[in-house]
C-alpha cells in the first residue's frame, strides 16, 4: 500500500498510480479514501472507464 501512495507522489499526473491506489483502498475496505483517488484518476484521465465505473460502485454503496 505504501508503495502505491509512493508512487502517487512520484508520478502526480500518472492517471493509472491514481487508478491502481483507489483500487488497493477499495480493496482494505478504505471507500471514501478509494473514491478520492478514482476521483483524481477520471479527472487526469476522463476516459478512464474502469475508474469510473469503481467510483460509480462506491457511490452507490456509500448511498444506501
Amino acid at each position: 500500500m505504501a508503495t502505491l501512495k509512493l508512487n502517487t507522489e512520484l508520478f502526480p499526473i500518472s492517471w493509472n498510480a491514481y487508478d491502481s491506489y483507489g483500487e488497493a483502498l477499495l480493496l482494505t475496505g478504505k471507500k471514501q479514501e478509494a473514491a478520492s483517488m478514482y476521483e483524481r484518476s477520471i479527472k487526469l484521465n476522463p476516459d478512464n472507464k474502469s475508474g469510473i465505473k469503481a467510483l460509480e460502485t462506491i457511490q452507490k454503496r456509500t448511498d444506501n
